[in-house]
């Protein structure tokens, strides 16, 4: 990573001289494996993280060391003076957190989509001066993570951050949790002062595509990463495929590109202009074109009231959804893009139909 991330509010008081990036593994399993990993990448990394409780998703798997790794915790910072990052989600795992002194406290997901335990937490936490992240919750609900930022911030929570680690899914894709980068933009304008920060082992589950989704995260203005790393990640305890070497998070931290956030060249400029207002004209004829299909959408509508027909012809969509696909293709238009459009598309006319039909 070539620049320094701009910092702000909190992320300031770190005093940090390197990039932010918290980082290490996924689960404390021996004081010999914290130990290793963390004076393997002290000096290059702000914060250094490790689960002490694991939640999983079933009974029977690894579920954390308990307290006694935040003992293993302690080691850590008065060996490389690195600030300490944990997960918490009671009230017990906060007093545990704040008696060892635990700089950084995260909500996890599973968590965020509970808003009594978010509550329970954010009580625990009143008045912290403990930097206290959020990450999104597992499904995609911009209203459960703005309440989950609402309910710390009315305990007096002053040192606030998101973490955005992406949703999970039915359908198959090449991410482990997809990223939905609009939810991500969409908090950072609620909360514009508040750090935003990218959690791509999470998104991608992949050590190979980590890289690519932490450029993406700060080509969209993120203030940091979280990234999962192990000195043997193949025989980490838990989510040993998305950990990645120490020596591979330098190589990916070199190499990370911060770009410019104020253009003040004016040729540029000019240029860029130019072509946003094209878009823009083009935008209005796509709101044209929607709006005069969904006049036809209409007018089936009425049709189907008429002979008292169901208002999903799920063939009809099978047809429409394909061809579009294919059609889409030609333009090089990915084929998630054009599913999700279409998608959105077939919501707008069934909604539109069944307040005609039943006459709403």
């Amino acid at each position: 990573m070539n620049n320094k991330v701009s910092f702000n509010n909190w992320l300031t008081d770190l005093n940090a001289e390197q990039p932010f990036v918290i980082a290490g593994p996924c689960s404390a399993e021996t004081p010999e494996q914290v130990l290793e990993i963390a004076h393997a990448i002290k000096g290059n990394v702000s914060v250094f993280r490790a689960g002490i409780w694991k939640p999983r998703t079933r009974p029977g798997g690894f579920e954390g060391v308990g307290a006694i790794g935040l003992k293993w915790l302690q080691q850590v910072k008065k060996e490389t003076g690195m600030l300490l990052a944990i997960e918490v989600a009671t009230a017990e795992h906060v007093r545990l957190a704040l008696e060892y002194d635990i700089d950084v406290l995260w909500i996890g997901a599973r968590t965020t989509v509970n808003p009594f335990a978010v509550q329970e937490i954010a009580d625990a936490l009143q008045n912290t001066h403990k930097v206290v992240l959020i990450k999104n919750p597992v499904n995609p609900d911009l209203s459960l993570w703005i309440g989950g930022v609402e309910r710390l911030q009315n305990a007096g929570i002053k040192k606030l951050g998101l973490v955005h680690r992406g949703f999970s899914t039915y359908e198959k894709t090449n991410y482990r949790n997809v990223p939905e980068w609009q939810i991500a933009i969409d908090i950072k304008e609620k909360f514009p002062h508040i750090p935003l920060i990218c959690d791509p082992s999470h998104i991608t589950g992949n050590r190979n595509k980590v890289e690519e989704v932490a450029q993406q995260a700060l080509d969209l203005h993120f203030d940091g990463l979280m990234i999962e790393t192990h000195t043997h990640p193949d025989e980490a305890w838990s989510d040993a495929a998305q950990q990645v070497t120490p020596e591979q998070l330098l190589d990916i931290m070199g190499r990370l590109q911060i770009r410019d956030v104020n253009q003040t060249d004016h040729e540029f400029n000019i240029k860029l202009q130019t072509y946003r207002e094209r878009i823009d004209k083009l935008d209005t004829s796509m709101l044209k074109i929607l709006g005069e299909r969904m006049l036809i959408v209409d007018e089936i509508g009425h049709i189907k009231r008429e002979q008292n027909a169901l208002v999903l012809q799920i063939e009809r969509w099978r047809e429409v959804l394909n061809k579009m696909k294919t059609e889409g293709s030609q333009f090089k238009l990915g084929e998630d893009f054009v599913t999700s459009l279409y998608k959105a598309i077939h919501q707008e006319s069934i909604d539109r139909q069944d307040k005609i039909i039943n006459k709403k």
